[in-house]
């Protein structure tokens, strides 16, 4: 098995995590039930065709999948894109990989804190909103700071639960089903032949693949994997497999079952409980309860916890090549976790949640930008595949070196293309920030530079 001595670095970070560790860890980052809180959104923007949403979304996300699991085995370190890049291609490069990721590891702990925030405080009004962001960051610091095993236990736990719950909304959704509550035909939540058009679901898919954001997580791991770099690639595929048949099926079921189809398509889904008046229209209103509780729980703590972990990773990787201020490459001599990268990564959540609560648009600009840091870097990664593999290494599985990649780097342009005109000025504007960082770096002799790897 490859280490991080060959490329000139310390093993610092514990070696604790197996094949079933990666791939549980990258279900909880993407939630297997993350459809409910997004639901409306998707619907509204794909005119129902939901279920056509996330198929996309999967294609683009399994030629990623598949190229990170190429790099994964040729750079088994932590950095996920940014190590990749740099070491694929170079290191300014790997920089702006970096960056681009960045937007997306930095503001998706703090949307999912305030999502939850939100649904808690509508259950529970005595505590704010900003009271539940208080909570659900200290809960996610104090677990992720007793390290990366208390961390996979947890997980593992919470798995179970929205398994279960999301069994039961499919359960009782098929019965509806059978009892002939359906609002649409059966193939409506795939296609529609009177709203369909290409740039409508691409727009969609832009949306849904938020929920498959996560499974490029466990590329962070790498440090603490104690398996091959195969086997780390192999659990991202195989999480983002299994996820991408839960919310296609949810959201299958869940489209069928839509009232007032054309007000949620015409005025969208304002409150964000589409999905919940829907549990409500199929089995009672318990089932509401049951799925947005569920939601908030899920995205809010275990979610936002896999969330922390995989950022704090992210800065330890970038401060350790010094791209970043170097007090975040700190390990803690106990538990073996990027300790300050952690509580940075508490401090900025916290004070970004707080912020976006103010604003009317806080939610949808957040989601927004963390799609398209994410998307970004995924186009610079399928890039580094060509240029390490075929290009250097002259090798010669063309599928996975050439045609994945390339197919890959296309479906994500389209998305990209297809997001909001706000979305891509925001993120056009945090990547000249970054080009600037890069910029101001050579000017005082601090160009990236990464550890020679040891011949």
């Amino acid at each position: 098995m490859s280490t991080v001595e060959q490329f000139g670095y310390r093993q610092e970070l514990k070696r604790s995590l197996g094949f079933a560790d990666l791939m549980i860890y990258g279900l909880i980052f993407m939630v297997p039930i993350a459809p409910f809180g997004i639901f409306g959104g998707v619907f509204q923007s794909s005119g129902g065709m939901v279920a056509l949403a996330y198929i996309i979304g999967l294609v683009a996300m399994a030629f990623t999948a598949l190229s990170y699991s190429q790099m994964a085995q040729a750079f088994p370190m932590a950095g996920s894109v940014y190590t990749y890049a740099g070491r694929g291609i170079s290191a300014p490069v790997g920089f702006i990989a970096g960056w681009a990721i960045l937007l997306d590891y930095i503001l998706v702990p703090s949307l999912l804190y305030l999502i939850a925030s939100l649904a808690m405080n509508s259950f529970v009004p005595g505590i704010p909103v900003w009271g539940w962001l208080i909570i659900f960051v200290l809960l996610n610091t104090a677990v992720n700071y007793m390290g990366i095993q208390m961390t996979a236990r947890i997980t593992r736990v919470m798995l179970v639960a929205e398994l279960a719950v999301l069994a039961i909304f499919m359960v009782v959704g098929v019965v509806a089903l059978a009892q002939g509550k359906a609002q649409a035909g059966a193939f409506t939540p795939i296609f529609e032949s009177s709203a369909f058009s290409w740039t409508l679901v691409f727009g969609a898919a832009a949306t849904a693949v938020l929920s498959f954001l996560g499974f490029d997580g466990i590329s962070t791991l790498a440090e603490e994997n104690k398996e091959d770099g195969r086997r780390l690639g192999r659990s991202m595929v195989a999480a983002l497999g299994l996820a991408a048949v839960l919310f296609v099926a949810q959201t299958w079921v869940a489209a069928l079952l839509m009232p007032d189809r054309a007000q949620l398509i015409a005025d969208g889904d304002k409150n964000g409980d589409a999905f919940y008046r829907m549990a409500e229209f199929a089995g009672g209103h318990w089932l509401s309860v049951l799925t947005a509780v569920a939601t908030a729980i899920a995205w809010g703590f275990a979610n936002s916890l896999v969330a922390q972990a995989a950022t704090s990773r992210l800065l330890f990787a970038m401060a350790r090549d010094r791209m970043l201020p170097s007090f975040l490459a700190k390990v803690h001599p106990k538990h073996q976790v990027p300790v300050n990268a952690t509580l940075a990564v508490a401090v900025l959540s916290l004070a970004i949640g707080l912020y976006m609560n103010s604003r009317e648009d806080g939610i949808a600009l957040l989601s927004q930008l963390v799609n398209f840091g994410a998307m970004t870097a995924f186009l610079i990664l399928h890039v580094a595949v060509v240029v390490h593999y075929r290009v250097r290494g002259r090798s010669r599985n063309v599928w996975a070196h050439v045609v994945a990649p390339a197919i890959g780097f296309l479906v994500l342009a389209a998305v990209v293309y297809n997001t909001k005109l706000v979305t891509q000025t925001v993120g056009l504007i945090w990547l000249a920030v970054g080009l600037v960082v890069l910029g101001v770096s050579y000017l005082i002799g601090r160009r990236p530079v990464l550890p020679s790897e040891v011949k």
